[in-house]
């Protein structure tokens, strides 16, 4: 069955018929929504486009969008010839508004969820099929490193209210640290929530070598119809390396078995690696 509300949300209810389903309990019925999100008039400007979302009504947070996704796109379509040819990753994408929007106006897109998560991530796949988008999906879990982040250099990094959950922000802030230090000049864009006040975020930004360059109210740049449709004291943050900070550098990264001898790489299992690290006095003025 299909249903309309007022915010452009088709509902889609489904379940199944068989005897065993229907004596199941309620929990077990799907229902999925799909959104649709305006970015420019069609009749003022040939560069708008719209993207559509799938949305659980039944996951906690990583299968809808919350406001301070809005709010992201909203930016990065405002922002969009910054946009165009550069390299995104979006960290704890979800349902990936802010990136498909990148994605449309020109940005190699990375999409990125908690490797736990697959449910989370085969619905980025989805979202970006749906879209005609062609937008690269990865497992990333914050404050784990694996071979995958080593391959990471963006030029922007989008966090749409990942600061949620203050359990995780240090995790978070050392994956972010490593991405910009990984590639220099880059950025970190997120919109949060200031629930806390911004003074947390000012001390994670010390404590890891991070400066604000930009900070500026998410309603102050939203169109008044969209606007008015969100709620909450939603804070956007340009974040970059201070490069008055100290900072370390990788000089060598090895395969851990590249230089073993076969008799004893035999004994051992997983993926090792080998890293050189030292002090990047490039990174102080």
């Amino acid at each position: 069955m299909e249903l309309k509300d007022a915010d452009d949300h088709t509902i889609t209810t489904s379940s199944s018929s068989s005897p065993s389903s229907c004596s199941s309990s309620s929990a077990d019925q799907q229902m999925t929504t799909t959104s649709h999100h305006h970015f420019g008039n069609p009749s003022e400007n040939s560069e708008a486009f719209s993207i559509s979302i799938i949305e659980s009504m039944k996951e906690e947070y990583g299968l809808f969008v919350w406001p301070c996704s809005v709010v992201l796109a909203e930016y990065v379509w405002q922002q969009r010839s910054r946009f165009s040819g550069v390299s995104v990753i979006e960290l704890g994408a979800g349902t990936s508004l802010p990136g498909l929007v990148a994605a449309k106006v020109g940005s190699d897109v990375t999409l990125t969820d908690d490797s736990n998560r697959p449910e989370v991530l085969a619905n980025m796949k989805s979202v970006s099929d749906l879209n005609n988008l062609n937008c690269k999906v990865m497992g990333l879990t914050w404050g784990m490193w694996d071979a995958t982040i080593f391959s990471i250099h963006q030029n922007v990094i989008l966090g749409a209210d990942v600061l949620y959950d203050t359990s995780g922000f240090d995790d978070l802030f050392a994956t972010v640290t490593f991405l910009l230090q990984n590639s220099p000049g880059s950025v970190f864009i997120t919109t949060y929530h200031n629930r806390s006040g911004h003074h947390l975020i000012e001390f994670l930004m010390v404590k890891w070598g991070l400066k604000c360059t930009k900070l500026l109210d998410g309603f102050s740049f939203m169109p008044s119809y969209k606007a008015s449709g969100l709620s909450g004291n939603i804070q956007l943050a340009e974040i970059v390396l201070n490069s008055e900070e100290w900072g370390l550098k990788c000089t060598k990264l090895l395969d851990g078995f590249s230089f073993m001898p076969s008799y004893k790489a035999s004994g051992l299992s997983g993926n090792i690696q080998l890293a050189e690290i030292v002090l990047n006095s490039e990174e102080v003025r």
